[in-house]
Formats: structure tokens, sequence, C-alpha cells
């Protein structure tokens, strides 16, 4: 039995893109209704047949829905639950696909008090953007975590959990602060690292930008990948999940400091127990699936 058999997709860029796909290839017979605030989009959207209806409203779209998704930036999702809220059938789902999930969950909260509300994060993407840079298979071998408030009934946890595993994605149950914290050491401060690290090159006077660009080594290349993500959707997610932000950012600020010294005052031995404890973390998310072990990462030259 299907979890749900009719899912509207509020926001059609990558995420949800890979939704549509996903959804229509794991599960055929379930309705896809599909919305997005910018016309253009939905142009899209509609000429690909991305969905089998392409809304014209936020209210539209998730009339008659078992299950609505919110795949838009996070700071954007309690303005765009509240388009819907009068039209939200008292018996639906609704989840979302944000990288921060307290903030998420306070906001939807607070303009769909009665609703049943199970958040939720596919910990998977790309550096690409828009309703085409989807595809099916975005969520296989991947983690989905699903942050339900204090007191959420089981059912539509485990339907939640049915439909990402359907999508062939591994499913993991987490306190929304929990989640955050997770997220800001393994996903929001590695971005904003890359960000900056892209941003000082591009800012030293004694180094031309066709330099940094012709001369890009693996480490600055992987950075520039990271630091070329949906600007709109990193700065929603630093601004929603900055307590988490700022604590693993004070801590690495100590990490950095320690290294200074050792290199300052050439403590070969520290440097090298430090590289050799990360290799080892490195090692272990190859094992588990979750990169790609071909040299230069898979890369086709």
């Amino acid at each position: 039995m299907l979890p749900f058999a009719r899912v509207t997709i509020v926001g059609l860029g990558l995420i949800g893109s890979s939704v549509a796909r996903a959804v229509r290839q794991a599960m055929p017979t379930v309705r896809i209704t599909g919305y997005d605030a910018d016309p253009e989009v939905r142009a899209i959207a509609t000429r690909i047949e991305l969905a089998d209806d392409i809304a014209d409203s936020a209210g539209a779209a998730v009339i008659d829905a078992d299950l609505v998704m919110l795949c838009v930036p996070v700071g954007a999702m309690g303005a765009v639950a509240a388009e819907f809220a009068d039209d939200l059938p008292a018996e639906a789902i609704v989840s979302d696909v944000g990288g921060s999930k307290a903030s998420v969950l306070a906001a939807l909260r607070a303009v769909l008090p009665e609703a049943t509300i199970v958040p939720g994060h596919p910990v998977a993407g790309t550096e690409h953007s828009g309703p085409e840079a989807g595809f099916a298979t975005l969520f296989r071998g991947r983690w989905c975590i699903l942050t339900p408030e204090e007191g959420t009934a089981e059912a539509p946890v485990a339907r939640l959990r049915a439909f990402w595993e359907a999508l062939g994605a591994q499913v993991e149950i987490m306190t929304p602060h929990h989640h955050d914290l997770v997220l800001a050491v393994t996903s929001h401060v590695p971005h904003l690292i890359a960000y900056s690290i892209v941003g000082t090159a591009s800012d030293l006077e004694e180094v031309t930008q066709s330099e940094v660009i012709k001369f890009s080594a693996g480490g600055f290349r992987d950075f520039t990948r990271i630091a070329a993500s949906d600007p709109v959707m990193w700065r929603d997610v630093f601004l929603n999940n900055r307590e988490a932000v700022l604590e693993i950012l004070q801590r690495l600020t100590e990490d950095v400091t320690m290294l200074q010294r050792a290199i300052r005052w050439g403590d070969g031995d520290q440097l090298f127990d430090l590289f050799t404890r990360t290799r080892a973390i490195r090692r272990s998310i190859i094992e588990q699936g979750q990169d790609d072990a071909k040299p230069d990462f898979g890369r086709s030259h």
C-alpha cells in the first residue's frame, strides 16, 4: 500500500523537482501536483511535464493533498504555509526538505496550529538549481532525517518514513535541536568555510582572478563547487540555524588557533596526529557509501 495517493510539492527547484521525478519513478500511480511562486518556473515545469498538475496558487495546489512537501528556502516556509493554510485538508500531512529544523517547525506551527507537521531533511543535493536540475536518483542511498515535534503520533511519522524509503533514502529520527547541531557540523559550517575561502581568494590583490581559476588545485576546486550552491537557500539556512552554527564556528576557531600554534612552532607530531584522524573519517564516509572512492572523486576528464 502506498503511503500517499496525492502529493503536492511546493517549490520546484533542484530538490522539489527531484522529489517529483523520484515519486513518478518509484510510485507511478501517485498523483503529483506542483506549485512555485515564480511563473517562469511554473512554465518550465509545465513544459517538461514535471507533475500531473501545475497549480497557479499555493491554495489550489494543496486542496486535495495527502502530503504537502515544502521545498522552498527555510526563510520562506512560514509565509508559503500561510498562503495555503485555509485550503489545507484536515487530514493532510505537511513536511519539508529544509536544512534547519527548529526554526522551520516553529514557523509552520505558528501558521498551521492544527495541522499534522513532520519536518524532514533529505541530506542530498548538488550545486545546481532549478526545475531542470533535478533527477530521480538524487535520494538513493542518502539519509533523510525526520524531526517530529514531541507528542506527534506514530502513524504520520511512519508514513513519511515509508515515503522516503520508497525514494531510496535511509531514514533517521532526531529532535529538531539535535538535527540542527549535527548539520551545523556536517554541512552548514563547511559551506560557510567554502564561501569564505573562495571570497578570500578573489579579494587577494597579489593574486589575480585568472590565476585563481587557472591554477585551482583539488582543494580549492572542491571549495568552489560547494560555494556555487544556491545563495538564497544558504543565506536562509545560516540565519535560521544561527545558534548551532555559531557554536560550531567558535569550536572551529579554537581548533584553527591550535593549528596556527602547531605550524608556528613546528609541531609536526600534532599536525600528523590530526591529519591521521581526519583521514580515518574520510575512509569511514566512503565505507558507508556516502561518497566515491574513485580517483579524483570519480570526475570524468
